[in-house]
């Protein structure tokens, strides 16, 4: 996290109130177009394209695949061929917002939302955001706390933002429990493998799967989606947690759920695990389903006005 000492030494890129306890950061460089702009092509390129590292593993599914599901996985890759050469959107479900960015600037979130109210407009994005109870749309994709923006400080001297838009298939197909910590890593296995078995074809497999352990209630959920935003090339940094998403990868592929749900090798894709220290009286446990079409984008703003798309 960024400290106090660092924001100080720092008033050459921000206008910094010190004294605020949320340390506000007021970057001089980035201008709100810049951000509406680079929040329009991060949608266009999470609806349209598929990160590297998904399409490698889809294209692995489908070479040990057989029969019925190595069909579904063709219609899968040729579907993302299609929308790359087509430039429209991989699925029809586009999504509800999700935002994640690391050093935010001053009107970032005012810039974000104008972003996504156009990247709406233009591309164009299914308009998906309801109220709750009225069911009301306000055919945007902007509503009552949504696009979902989470923040995070850092010592780069650059705002980075990745949006990850969350289908329905998948993201209903969420789970949460508290186990006790008696159940241990036994419980939380079950639990797990209860979830994916339930699911089923529901969330459009081959998946990815995050989960987030530990932490409270809130945090374990965040945890899970937060998971789902690691590469699938890299496994988690601690080794025990690491064979943890090995082994709950090998016994989800064994349940023969197969490519959306017709059976086959590959339900999913990979399991990334996150957590974080929890009371000595809880286990919080929370899973998050992406499926197959596992869209996020990332970019970075820097403070000469550079954008760079990872």
């Amino acid at each position: 996290m960024i400290s106090e000492k660092t924001i100080r030494n720092r008033s050459e890129f921000y206008d910094v109130d010190v004294n605020s306890s949320h340390f506000l950061l007021h970057s001089r460089n980035i201008n709100s177009d810049a951000i509406k702009n680079t929040t329009v092509e991060l949608l266009r390129n999470a609806a349209t394209k598929l990160p590297s590292d998904v399409k490698k593993a889809l294209k692995k599914a489908y070479e040990k695949e057989k029969g019925i599901a190595k069909t579904n996985m063709k219609t899968i890759l040729d579907n993302i061929t299609l929308a790359e050469k087509s430039k429209t959107p991989l699925c029809q479900d586009t999504g509800i917002m999700v935002f994640y960015v690391k050093n935010p600037v001053k009107n970032i979130e005012k810039a974000i939302i104008s972003g996504v109210k156009e990247a709406t407009k233009i591309l164009p994005l299914r308009p998906n955001a309801v109220h709750p109870l009225s069911r009301e749309n306000t055919n945007n994709n902007v509503g009552e706390k949504i696009p979902y923006i989470n923040y995070e400080f850092t010592d780069d001297d650059f705002t980075e933002i990745t949006v990850l838009p969350k289908g329905a298939g998948s993201e209903n197909m969420s789970a949460f429990t508290m186990l006790s910590p008696s159940d241990g890593i036994k419980g939380m296995k079950e639990f797990a493998l209860k979830t994916v078995i339930n699911a089923g074809g529901k969330p459009c497999p081959p998946t990815i799967v995050g989960i987030g352990i530990g932490g409270t209630a809130d945090l374990s959920m965040n945890l899970a989606k937060k998971a789902l935003l690691r590469p699938l090339n890299k496994c988690h940094k601690e080794k025990k947690i690491a064979e943890l998403e090995k082994q709950l990868y090998n016994a989800f592929n064994l349940t023969g759920i197969g490519p959306m749900g017709l059976g086959g090798k590959t339900t999913v894709l990979g399991v990334n695990i996150e957590y974080a220290s929890c009371h000595t009286a809880s286990l919080p446990v929370a899973i998050n389903f992406q499926c197959w079409a596992a869209r996020k984008a990332t970019a970075r703003i820097y403070r000469d006005g550079k954008v760079e798309y990872l």
